[in-house]
This record gives structure tokens, sequence and C-alpha cells, in this order.
């Protein structure tokens, strides 16, 4: 017998028959005798729709917030996945399952305060294990919990695979199973290389690199959450069949396990190619060359919480000055370009040029730490391609590439197959 956490996102429990699907997915385990606590999303699209309901009211007369109270908004977007807990419980009820649903507040799933995108800071898991010991399956509402002033918080997009990898964490158990749309983690994105192929273990590191830098399996805190607490965690389908050959095979399912790296037998040099689309550079001519300089330029973009990603710096040649380039999402460049405005006679530059439409592609490894040469290959295949690249930034195991936008499949594809990593 062993402890599980399942988590269910939005697309697993779009309707009534995807809930009864689901259902059996619960069951099987439970008749494996396990102790299982499920953790779900709300209705495909439903969330989307209750933020549309809260941004279409009035804004109240002197409020600060350019929309809403976001005290009120967390209580009305929390409401879609209490419908889904309560759905699904009755589904397994129904299937002879002793099961109850439960909201973040009644675990309680304690968060900070920061109303629409709070953060986790405990639970306490005697509360679910109380329940497993009366053989009850708790059917938890993901992405909600309590803020200190006693009012329901959410956790921000994707915050049900947080929920559920903290929950996970705060009652020991043994797997925490995240299922969505696709079987697992694959080496790149299926709809761009076709021969792409799941990975059956990688570490937390690597799908942490995975998740921040393009790939939408998994959001990026739960994988940091899950590493932080050792949580082995299983990426599978919720749309195979529930009681398929292997799908109850509690050592080896099918599926990509994430787990510490001392768990993969063979390490590939590269694991994966990422990319995410929609990126904008951002240059900086001639900016003075002085202590404090990229403070006053990154300091208020930070405070007007613009993310920059890919930064690059060239000192001129006398020292007195330097090109600054910067990356940031296609949807924030004017607000990135206003903040710079204000700051320009301050920070001392000349002239700013942007570009959007471009793509960054990242080679991510863990094998890359003992393997000389991965870079060398990736710019020598690029540049066979005719492909440009804009910008580099590297860590210990990814290198980030910048590219204009249309030759992003040609890019992903090519690094796929340079690395081998279309070979079965």
């Amino acid at each position: 017998m062993a402890r599980i956490v399942m988590k269910f996102g939005g697309t697993s429990v779009a309707d009534l028959d995807r809930i009864h699907n689901v259902a059996r997915h619960v069951k099987r385990e439970v008749d494996a005798g396990h102790e299982v606590a499920v953790v779900v999303s709300a209705m495909s699209g439903k969330t989307n729709e209750l933020v549309g309901w809260v941004q279409g009211m009035p804004k109240a007369t002197g409020a600060n917030s350019p929309f809403f109270d976001a005290r009120e908004y967390d209580a009305i977007v929390a409401s879609g996945e209490q419908v889904t807990s309560g759905l699904l419980a009755i589904a397994l009820q129904s299937m002879g399952v002793n099961a109850r649903s439960w909201q973040g507040w009644q675990i309680p799933i304690k968060t900070d305060g920061a109303h629409g995108a709070a953060r986790i800071i405990d639970i306490d898991g005697s509360f679910l294990i109380k329940r497993f010991g009366e053989g009850q399956v708790a059917v938890v509402a993901g992405f909600q919990g309590i803020a200190p002033d006693n009012r329901i918080s959410t956790l921000g997009r994707g915050g049900s695979d947080t929920s559920a990898v903290a929950i996970a964490a705060a009652v020991k158990a043994d797997r925490c199973d995240i299922y969505t749309d696709v079987d697992g983690v694959y080496t790149t994105d299926p709809r761009l290389e076709p021969k792409a192929r799941r990975l059956e273990r990688i570490s937390f590191e690597e799908m942490l690199e995975m998740a921040s830098l393009g790939s939408k399996v998994l959001q990026v805190r739960s994988v940091e959450l899950a590493m932080v607490h050792k949580v082995r965690t299983f990426v599978r389908s919720s749309f195979t069949d529930p009681d398929a050959p292997g799908m109850g095979d509690f050592l080896n399912p099918p599926g990509t396990l994430i787990c510490e790296e001392d768990e993969i037998v063979e390490q590939q040099v590269v694991t994966g190619i990422a990319y995410a689309k929609e990126e904008a550079q951002i240059s900086l001519r001639r900016v003075a060359d002085r202590p404090g300089v990229a403070g006053g330029i990154f300091g208020p973009l930070a405070e007007a919480n613009i993310n920059v990603d890919m930064i690059v710096q060239n000192i001129s040649e006398d020292g007195k000055s330097t090109d600054m380039t910067f990356t940031v999402p296609n949807g924030d460049v004017a607000k990135a370009l206003a903040v710079l405005d204000k700051v320009r006679e301050t920070v001392g530059f000349d002239a700013v040029q942007h570009d959007d439409g471009m793509s960054k592609v990242s080679v991510i490894g863990i094998g890359m730490r003992s393997h000389a040469g991965v870079a060398a290959t990736a710019f020598k295949a690029l540049a066979e391609k005719s492909i440009n690249i804009r910008a580099i930034t590297t860590s210990e195991i990814k290198i980030s590439i910048l590219i204009d936008g249309p030759y992003t499949e040609l890019a992903v594809r090519t690094l796929h197959s340079v690395y081998g990593l279309d070979k079965h």
C-alpha cells in the first residue's frame, strides 16, 4: 500500500463524461489498496470565464486597483475548483468509493496575503492523514488556500499543480501523479517535431529549466516545490483508458518520472529542446559605464512587473560606455519603453532600439556539466541553416539562443536532430 496524490487539470475535468473518467482513474488506485488524495482544477475555460465576469464589473470608487478588489476576485475565481471537487466526489460515491470534497481553507492550505498570486506558507497534513485512516478519498480544490486575513486566496495561473505537490509533501506521499492532456514530458514539442519522444525520466533541475523556458507541461512553482521537498512526480495522461494494461503499475506507470538526478542511470548530454515565442529584444546604446547603472535600469523594470530575461552587455573599447541588450515578452514592450524613457536622463544612454517577434530556443541537459562542445555544436548547426543568433545566455545545464521568430520551427528541429534526440 502506498500514499498517492493525484492531480487532474482543466482539460481532464472539462465535462461530466471526463469527470467520470477521472473517477475511474481514482478508483483504480483505491482498489489497489492505496491511500489517495485528489487535487482538481476548474473545468477547462471556467477560470477565464470567471475572470472575465470580474473584469466586466465597474471599478469601486476611489479603488487603487485598475479593475477590482483582489480579495473579491479570489472569492469568485476560486469557485471553479469548488464545483469540480464536488462533482468528482459525487462521481466517486456513485462508484462505491468513500469520497468527500474539501476546499483549500478547510485543509487548511495557508498562504501569504498576495491575493491573486499567493504563495503557500504551510499545510498541516494531519487532517488529510486522518481521512486516509478512515478509508476516505479527499478531493481537494486546487489553486486556492486561506490568507492571513482569513479570506480565500488563489495561487495564480497553474496553481493547482503547486497545490498538489505541496499536499504531497505535507502528507509525505510516495508519489504525486499529475494527470494532463499529454502522456508525459517530451524531448521537445511534438507539434513542432513529430520525431520528439517521451522521456521515461527527467531530473528536477532539467524539468525546472524546461518549465521556465517554454514547456507548458508543468507550472514552474510546482517543479521548484517538488525539487525542494524531493516529491517524486509522474506526468501522466488522463485520456488513457484507466483500465489499460500497465496503468495500475505502481513502480513503472506510463508517463514521465521527475526525480533526483541520481535516479537516472543513463544521463544524456542533452535531454530536451524548449522554446518560447513572442519575445522582444530591447537594446540601449552607449550607456554610461559606471557603478549602479544596471540597477538604475533593471530596478524600475522589476518594479513595473516586467519580466526581463536574457541580458547581454558589451563594453566599448575606451571603457566609458556600454551597449546593453535584454529581452522581455512582446506584450511588455510598450510598458518597458515607457519605464526606460523615465530613467533615461538619470541613467544616461544615447538611444533605445527594439525588435519584437523573436523566439528563445533552449538546449537543456544535466549531461552538459561533464561534456565540452555542446554550445559549439548548436552554433554550427544553426549556422549551417543560415539562422542568425541575436543573443546567447548559458548556465551549467542550459544554453538559450535568441533568434528571429520565423526560424523557430527550423531551429527546434535542427537542434533536436543534431543532439540525437530523434533516435529511439
